[in-house]
């Protein structure tokens, strides 16, 4: 995803002709290939450089149907914006019928196809079977999700009378390409609404964005298209819990060229009248939903412009965006904080090279109540801590005198590990923490971090909580959740569907608080032992494979891979916390203690303490 903690620890042959001026690569689909029989399958393309853009080469005259197939499936690979080349394989009214925007399916290597009667050819039909192994697929909305299982699909070749030309008649749908050729020909990019699910506790609150990510080509105009989708709106998963501020109807003007800034970073948006009426304040909103979106790509937009009904509505450059919204990668933290030796909450300035803790003002600082893990509320003024047999969690505010008072929940869970969790505070102040005890599990929210805990409803889910982080928009949750032998890390999403009935039946009683359509965001991982947000849609993650080793690695919250470098390799990790925030250093405590992964360098140790965490 554009720009979060980028480069920090924080089988057939084809051809080629490579133009110089334009960085263009041309795929020859009908090169050095056999004139009949099968196709070991579509080799990937291998990576190229970021700035070389690939084409793909129409049929060759009289080419077999093998060709015919092996030169469709690499056009699909291509760099050609309306896949014009890959049309000229297809016969007439296939070509106007197939859809390519509608799905991509991701294998673990290049699809592979066999013709089912190659002895067939000389009647004109022939047809032949694609397959590999499922590992994604990105929907018709640009939406990336983990899949499994055989790819299956037959394509028809017939022989056209007239010319003679052999064409395929019968297509998937969709595009399919291998995992190589993807991440070649895709990026990840956050588009951004507003958290619709809370309200906001103060009237100058700004409006929270929350990052939806999306997949686009890489080298088909993507300031457009992902203009087109932030405009066209969220993604089904995400829908539920934000609002965009484009009114209904509102898309790009059917004249609108591509969208390219200027040289002073400028970029003109023409609307349709759909959004001729919007009023300044909601304009701005539309115009920050843009910048934040943007961001990442390149060349960069330092500045956008709207405009419809033949005038501009508004202007607002990527600071301004910052006055008119925020995000989570906005926030950056005052403190580093864990538990000290004393079993007391401490603290050290983040980002520095700080070694001696302090304890923190308050009850928590003080040791009269010795601590297992803590939270601190992300405007630092209060936090949470569980105590060290892990049964009571206490809040208190993080000044002089303050005292701690009653827990604020129990568990009564017989072990240690079976009773509460960490605790995590979102960004409206509400304290998120689960009771692992076996005879009652159940996940709970305690508004402003007080009052009767709310017991959140988790339909669907199988297994126990082990782990809870709340994202910053505080409209998704990571939870890490024991299944028999198996520990994932899933993502949810966070609905308020307002008060529940009072005890008279009357309206007014408590809101009712639910976590929807979970989703791996670690399919491949076994155990997960450790999870932080590390960005507005991105987590770090510590686990294992089935039979592998402990790995430390970055994912995204739709279950992708981001292209960056993982972190530095650390041995026994026990917990690992980042900050929204890209300067802020990963800190993990490990067998050496704490320790924190300042960018560019190996890891450090800091100090001894355990269960380190930033805000949040």
């Amino acid at each position: 995803m554009g720009g979060e903690r980028a480069g920090r620890g924080r089988g057939i042959s084809v051809r080629k002709a490579a133009y110089a001026a334009g960085g263009a690569v041309l795929l020859a689909g009908c090169a050095s290939m056999p004139d009949n029989g099968d196709l070991r399958g579509v080799e990937s393309t291998p990576r190229q450089d970021a700035q070389v853009r690939v084409f793909a080469m129409p049929p060759s005259e009289d080419a077999t149907p093998t060709q015919i197939v092996q030169g469709f499936l690499e056009a699909l690979t291509s760099d050609d914006p309306d896949y014009k080349t890959a049309r000229q394989y297809l016969a007439p009214e296939a070509a106007k019928t197939w859809r390519p925007e509608l799905s991509t399916t991701v294998l673990s290597n290049g699809p592979a196809a066999h013709a089912d009667r190659p002895d067939q050819e000389d009647t004109g039909a022939l047809s032949y079977t694609l397959s590999g192994t499922k590992v994604a697929t990105v929907d018709e909305q640009q939406s990336f999700a983990p899949d499994s299982g055989r790819y299956d699909k037959i394509v028809h070749l017939t022989k056209d009378a007239k010319s003679g030309q052999w064409r395929i008649d019968a297509v998937p749908q969709g595009v399919v390409m291998g995992k190589s050729d993807f991440q070649r020909n895709y990026m990840s990019v956050n588009k951004y609404y507003f958290a619709s699910n809370h309200t906001s506790t103060t009237a100058t609150e700004l409006p929270m964005a929350v990052a939806d990510p999306v997949y686009v080509r890489r080298h088909v105009d993507p300031t457009t298209r992902m203009v087109r989708s932030l405009v066209g709106g969220p993604t089904t998963w995400l829908d539920p819990v934000v609002r965009s501020s484009f009114p209904t109807g509102t898309a790009l003007r059917k004249d609108a060229g591509p969208l390219t800034p200027d040289d002073r970073g400028r970029l003109a948006v023409p609307l349709n009248d759909s959004a001729a009426e919007v009023g300044t304040g909601r304009c701005e909103e539309m115009a920050a939903q843009l910048l934040f979106t943007l961001r990442g790509l390149s060349p960069a937009v330092e500045e956008v412009e709207l405009r419809s009904g033949g005038g501009q509505l508004c202007s607002l450059t990527r600071e301004g965006a910052e006055t008119v919204a925020t995000r989570g990668a906005l926030y950056q933290p005052d403190y580093l904080y864990f538990v000290d030796k004393e079993r007391r909450l401490a603290r050290i300035a983040a980002g520095s090279s700080d070694t001696d803790p302090d304890p923190v003002p308050g009850a928590l600082g003080e040791g009269a109540t010795a601590l297992r893990s803590v939270a601190v509320a992300r405007d630092e003024r209060t936090a949470a801590g569980v105590a060290l047999d892990g049964r009571s969690l206490f809040v208190t505010s993080l000044v002089s005198g303050s005292s701690l008072g009653e827990p604020v929940l129990s568990s009564r869970g017989k072990t240690e590990e079976d009773r509460l969790t960490p605790p995590s505070w979102d960004a409206q102040g509400g304290l998120w923490v689960a009771d692992r005890d076996p005879g009652n599990p159940g996940l709970y929210l305690l508004e402003e971090g007080k009052g009767e805990p709310i017991e959140v409803r988790t339909p669907g889910l199988a297994g126990r909580v082990r782990a809870v982080r709340v994202a910053a928009d505080g409209v998704r949750i990571a939870l890490v959740v024991e299944d028999g032998d198996r520990r994932s890390l899933l993502i949810g999403r966070i609905e308020r569907t307002g008060a529940d009935d009072g005890p008279d039946g009357a309206r007014g009683g408590r809101p009712a608080v639910t976590v929807l359509e979970l989703r791996s965001a670690t399919p491949e991982l076994e155990e997960v032992t450790a999870m932080s947000w590390a960005g507005d849609s991105r987590l770090v993650v510590v686990g294992r494979e089935h039979e592998g080793v402990e790995q430390m690695k970055y994912v995204e919250v739709d279950g992708s891979t981001p292209d960056v470098s993982p972190p530095a390799a650390l041995t026994g990790v026990k917990t690992v916390t980042a900050s929204e925030d890209e300067l802020a250093p990963l800190v993990a405590y490990s067998v050496d203690g704490i320790v924190r992964l300042p960018s560019g360098a190996q890891w450090q140790r800091v100090t001894e303490g355990t269960a380190p965490v930033y805000p949040g």
